[in-house]
């Protein structure tokens, strides 16, 4: 169902996972405005997105760390789906390529099939009926800006990091536990050992531990005869 030409009903989701789109439609041709939201991590939120694009007949969403084009299962769906005098909203052209070789791709993509793209953070639409040179010249100017933005993004995280380090304050991520781990864990805290000991000797803190445990808890099956864990 990924590039079928479902036009109906005000609103509709494709998750990037399936490409299958929540609701009905009728095989009908008319010109819909689709939106293009991407975050780069499942735990990131894409409401300022939505918000941004606003009201519109299809949204496509992609969750994904990976920048490569063929990993983009909801952006491939969203050119398949899209016709002629359609048009693809995005909220910034950073958010539709990371970099500027690769915007200029997908926007030739999409204006092809003779739909047009919208980026509303910079104001720009870009259509096969527009497509001259100053439009080309506004494309790579403002998609050069937003490569040079993330690239400034990065080197301040990076220097915030090593500042953070010089002053002893940033701890990386959480270290995770195996699953050995946590079942010798909840072996000692059952013998009495006081969790905070035990959190000690696995190089984690309280809080950590505590939060490990109740994730495996809460993602295997319930066995109300096995032991209960001692407080510390």
């Amino acid at each position: 169902m990924a590039g079928a030409d479902l036009r109906g009903s005000r609103v509709r989701v494709c998750p990037s996972a399936t490409g299958v789109c929540e609701g009905l439609g009728v095989a009908q041709h008319k010109t819909q405005i689709v939106a293009y939201v991407r975050v780069s991590s499942i735990d990131q939120n894409l409401d300022r997105q939505l918000e941004a694009v606003g009201e519109v007949d299809r949204v496509f969403k992609e969750k994904i760390s990976g920048g490569a084009r063929t990993d983009r299962t909801a952006l491939a769906d969203c050119i398949g789906y899209v016709r002629d005098g359609d048009t693809v909203r995005v909220a910034s052209m950073d958010r539709l390529a990371r970099s500027l070789g690769d915007l200029r791709e997908i926007v030739d993509e999409i204006t092809a099939k003779g739909a047009s793209v919208e980026f509303v953070k910079e104001q720009q639409t870009y259509s096969r009926d527009t497509d001259d040179a100053i439009g080309r010249f506004m494309l790579n100017l403002l998609g050069a800006f937003a490569e040079f933005e993330r690239t400034l993004i990065r080197e301040r995280q990076r220097e915030g990091i090593r500042i953070a380090k010089a002053a002893g304050k940033y701890k990386g991520r959480s270290r995770k536990l195996t699953d050995d781990q946590i079942t010798e864990a909840r072996r000692l805290i059952s013998t009495g050992v006081p969790k905070t000991t035990v959190a000690r000797g696995l190089g984690i803190d309280r809080t950590t531990l505590y939060r490990m445990l109740a994730s495996s808890l809460s993602s295997r099956p319930t066995d109300a005869s096995g032991p209960a864990e001692a407080e510390a």
